[in-house]
């Protein structure tokens, strides 16, 4: 019993100073932290970040404060700091070798939100997918569709790979082709298409429509017609422009090669 007493004894009057400053030292450090804290989180809200990396930045602030005070405190205690590094050391390299995709995500998540490549809203293609963007988290992109599919798309994926984002731009213009027979004045076929492109409902006449001869196939003409329109509007200009122009050229006895050897080969066998 004695002896277990003075064991105490020792303890306390070795040990039981620091450990009295070590407490004093986490309470009062947990006071400073709350107060650097709140302080570093009204600054971050001020910045113009995405929401999400507002949160994530705040929540890397507070765990960096409480790992300065864990390690304020054990060097007040004595523990030495090389072997509290090498512990640390260790457990980060597993914990990393454990979650490398997940830290890829993450890394990826925060890129996107940080530069924003595309946002929520915008149609997108890459990695395999092409829809509208839904959700942008940390870990994942989630892109609806066309055919209403939702495919969660890892952030690190989106990173390393080429988007296509098709509503980046607040314009979009529309390239389509006809095949025309080459016995056809080219002048005439270039301004029907020209008018039809004109008469379509949402074509911007600034930049103007483009009709020309761009390329010939054997006996056939082919020209281009380009129009611009705005991206929201894009896909109904699109049906639109070739249903209006498929009509002028019919209209205007305009025809297609692959109609004319259908009529031909009927009047044979007729």
């Amino acid at each position: 019993m004695e002896q277990l007493t003075k064991n105490a004894i020792d303890f306390v009057s070795t040990y039981g100073g620091k450990i009295i400053l070590a407490l004093l030292v986490f309470l009062i450090g947990r006071l400073v932290m709350n107060a650097l804290n709140k302080a570093a989180g009204k600054a971050i809200d001020k910045t113009s970040l995405d929401g999400t990396v507002k949160q994530v930045t705040k929540n890397a602030v507070k765990v960096l404060l409480y790992v300065i005070l864990v390690i304020s405190v054990i060097e007040i205690l004595g523990v030495s700091m090389s072997s509290v590094i090498a512990v640390l050391a260790s457990c980060g390299l597993a914990v990393g070798l454990a979650l490398q995709g997940a830290l890829s995500n993450l890394a990826g998540g925060l890129m996107i939100l940080i530069f924003k490549p595309f946002k929520v809203g915008d149609y997108i293609a890459s990695a395999g997918a092409e829809g509208v963007v839904q959700d942008i988290s940390v870990f994942y992109t989630t892109i609806m569709t066309v055919d209403n599919k939702k495919v969660l798309v890892p952030n690190g994926d989106l990173m390393n790979a080429t988007v296509t984002n098709f509503t980046g731009a607040p314009q979009r213009r529309i390239d389509q082709d006809f095949k025309i027979t080459n016995d056809i004045d080219a002048e005439k076929v270039k301004a029907v298409l020209l008018a039809a492109a004109g008469k379509t409902a949402g074509v911007l006449a600034d930049p103007a429509p483009f009709a020309r001869l761009t390329g010939v196939d054997d006996d056939t003409y082919i020209f281009t017609v380009r129009a611009w329109c705005e991206t929201a509007q894009y896909w109904d200009v699109y049906f639109d422009l070739i249903e209006n122009c498929s009509k002028a050229l019919s209209d205007n006895h305009i025809d297609d090669p692959e109609e004319r050897i259908a009529i031909r080969i009927v009047k044979d066998e007729a």
